[in-house]
């Protein structure tokens, strides 16, 4: 995520240049001039968004005045490999558009280091969930391909397949398979070993909070009743802030929206003010990235599947929060799968910002209030200025379909029941 100060003088200028990367408002072109996010083989999804937050009166409940904010861009990426390599290829590739787009931004001008600068305004997450880690371009493209042509010999074949046993449908799709993969309309190219630097640091990391939280537990144990205390002393008394949400925002931002099953939601807001909130948020972030990394990264979030990616970002010395994720299916849908599977989630997280429908005991009630949640989600909202998903079409349970099917290809023996399974997958 590289973070930058918007000159206000030239925001609308800004603007303008941002809307010629698409072919119309929500439709990305994936080889535009300027940043041809379709060139890059190791990129899932990107975003550009203009952080103009439309809620920083709202402090003003707490008796405290208006913070006012400088207008960021934000350039947003999911991507395969370490950070530096994909940097080093956004500049060789996309280095003209980049300059372009940055001379709007302050701190940067003619001659700056572009790789160097980016680095320097490059933000770390305070929580990252993918769908499934390590799953990467390649693989989802690939898998693609293999569906695509099994679809397409099961259709041409369909009266000699449907009069032979399933284990002899397997054979014969396997024997496929192995000669499109030699004719080299098939690649089934093998995962690239995991390195060992990054399974070190996993499993340090994997044993790093528990061994934490075990030292602290004294400690914890001492303060949670003094935490549940303040927290609902906040409850009680914190505002809600949650009106019917303004048409022509509403209006904006569903034109950017349901031009595939893929969509993407980008929300930033303030924390509530005072070091408790913000130590809550800091500790519930760091739990969700703790267990996005090590117990949710099979295709789930909790039981939600609807998610590709999905980032926490603070900013602004850690008073403000961007949310910005990568769903299947509408907002709507998104929104109602959320509360209806894991509400409690909902609270825990975006309770901590100002105008949150009330909750209680941290976990309840607040999303639970189904019309309040949704118009105080959709009010911090910010229309994204351009969206880049290199899967188009495929939703999170079509690429975990694709690979079951490459795996049950690959399989060396199955019974028969996980032959039928399998077949069912088609």
């Amino acid at each position: 995520m590289i973070l930058a100060t918007i000159i206000p003088s030239r925001e609308g200028e800004l603007r303008q240049l941002l809307a010629s990367m698409n072919r119309v408002p929500g439709l990305l072109d994936p080889l535009n001039t300027l940043i041809p996010f379709g060139r890059f083989a190791r990129l899932h999804f990107a975003r550009i968004v203009i952080l103009d937050d439309q809620t920083l009166d709202d402090i003003t409940v707490y008796g405290m005045p208006r913070a006012d904010y400088p207008t960021y861009l934000a350039i947003l990426g999911d991507c395969d490999g370490a950070i530096e390599d994909f940097l080093e290829d956004l500049v060789k590739q996309a280095g003209d558009g980049l300059r372009r787009i940055f001379a709007y931004c302050e701190r940067y001008a003619v001659g700056t280091d572009l790789l160097a600068w980016m680095k320097a305004h490059n933000l770390a997450t305070a929580a990252n969930y993918v769908n499934w880690l390590g799953r990467t371009v390649q693989q989802v493209n690939e898998e693609e391909m293999l569906r695509q042509a099994l679809e397409k010999f099961i259709q041409g074949n369909a009266d000699s397949l449907r009069g032979i046993p399933q284990r002899q449908v397997r054979v014969a799709m396997k024997e496929f398979v192995a000669n499109e993969v030699q004719a080299g309309r098939v690649t089934l190219t093998p995962p690239a070993p995991t390195p060992l630097g990054w399974r070190i640091r996993n499993f340090l990391h994997l044993l790093g909070m528990p061994i934490l939280l075990l030292v602290l537990s004294p400690f914890i144990l001492i303060a949670l009743p003094f935490f549940l205390f303040q927290l609902r002393r906040c409850e009680k008394s914190d505002p809600e802030i949650a009106p019917r949400v303004n048409p022509d925002h509403a209006n904006l931002l569903s034109s950017l929206e349901d031009h595939g099953v893929t969509n993407q939601f980008s929300a930033m807001g303030s924390l509530k003010p005072g070091l408790f909130r913000r130590l809550t948020m800091i500790l519930v972030l760091s739990a969700i990235n703790y267990t996005a990394r090590h117990v949710f990264n099979r295709g789930r979030l909790a039981r939600v599947t609807s998610i590709q990616f999905a980032r926490w970002v603070f900013l602004d010395g850690k008073k403000r929060v961007i949310f910005a994720s990568n769903y299947d299916g509408s907002l709507d849908s998104y929104m109602d799968d959320f509360i209806n599977k894991v509400g409690f989630g909902l609270n825990v997280v975006f309770s901590n910002g100002i105008g949150y429908p009330r909750t209680n005991w941290l976990l309840l009630d607040g999303a639970k209030d189904e019309q309040k949640f949704k118009d105080y989600l959709r009010r911090h909202q910010m229309p994204t200025r351009a969206w880049y998903n290199a899967h188009a079409g495929l939703t999170a349970l079509d690429k975990w379909r694709n690979a079951q099917i490459r795996k049950g290809l690959e399989q060396q023996s199955m019974t028969d029941t996980e032959i039928r399974d399998w077949l069912q997958l088609f």
